[in-house]
């Protein structure tokens, strides 16, 4: 197992202070008129804002054991979340305008991260490793089937893959400083610390996506075994976003694993080519 980092050298990691939706009206089934679509989506959208920050400060308790350059990546890093954070709050809000009450799903991730708080540090930085895989994997998906993200908005299609972009740029800085923070642990430590933080993470994050998707359906009087069939059937089937991600998850448990594994920063470029003009401008 190689506890280098495999990351590109000539990777730039750049925060992009964008807004999204400033002036936008936000249905309640804004994924073209799909409450299940909706229901998952608002419920990650939820997790996000308190998400990030752990994430940040994970990472940033171990900065001093990461070389000047990954110091660079980890400040660029938390400034992306923190926008991300940003961004997110708004969307919530808006679901929130449309009808919902999110209180309940942001009290279940408060206290899943409170827990993970009473850990010991290098375990935080293993949960963030863990829940940034998620993320990156979910936002490769995100990036390249364009049927995940039909029937929103034109302006919330360009907040998730803004989102997305940013999450595959970044999507080793946690990892590396996982691989900086545990340098002088034996290569069998390091694979069986994160492989067994992922199995408990993707529990718990399963556990996040019943509670939130149950109480979207609660407040929307479909909380039936049909539409719970029918939930399988988008996660799984059509357009089978958590099917399509189920490869690189497991790759994740593999010796030797580096999310740079796979080079998917063409993804990034194609988005970068994108005129601002797409974007409301922070």
């Amino acid at each position: 197992m190689n506890k280098k980092t495999q990351t590109p050298a000539d990777l730039v990691i750049r925060p992009r202070d964008l807004a999204f939706g400033r002036n936008m009206t936000h249905s309640r089934w804004w994924m073209g008129g799909d409450p299940v679509a909706t229901a998952y989506l608002n419920t990650l959208s939820a997790s996000f804002p308190q998400g990030e920050r752990f994430f940040i400060d994970s990472v940033r308790a171990f900065r001093n054991t990461a070389s000047p350059e990954l110091q660079t990546q980890i400040a660029a890093f938390a400034s992306q979340e923190s926008i991300h954070a940003r961004e997110h709050v708004l969307f919530n809000r808006q679901a929130a305008n449309a009808g919902y009450d999110l209180s309940k799903i942001e009290a279940f991730v408060k206290r899943e991260l409170d827990f993970a708080r009473t850990r010991e540090p290098i375990e935080q930085l293993a949960i963030t490793i863990a829940l940034e895989h998620f993320t990156a994997i979910f936002a490769h998906s995100a990036l390249t089937d364009p049927r995940l993200l039909e029937g929103a908005s034109p302006e919330t299609q360009r907040l998730w893959r803004w989102h997305a972009m940013e999450e595959i740029e970044h999507k080793a800085v946690a990892f590396d400083t996982y691989l900086a923070a545990t340098k002088s642990w034996s290569p069998f430590r390091r694979w069986t610390t994160r492989t067994s933080v992922m199995f408990v993470s993707t529990f718990l994050f399963f556990a996040e996506i019943f509670v939130g998707v149950r109480e979207h359906f609660r407040q929307d009087s479909i909380n039936t075994p049909r539409t719970w069939l029918r939930l399988l059937h988008y996660l799984f089937v059509k357009p089978g976003g958590l099917r399509q991600v189920m490869g690189d998850y497991f790759a994740f448990y593999r010796p030797g694993f580096h999310p740079w594994q796979r080079d998917d920063r063409a993804l990034i470029a194609g988005l970068e080519t994108i005129s601002s003009a797409q974007y409301t401008a922070a």
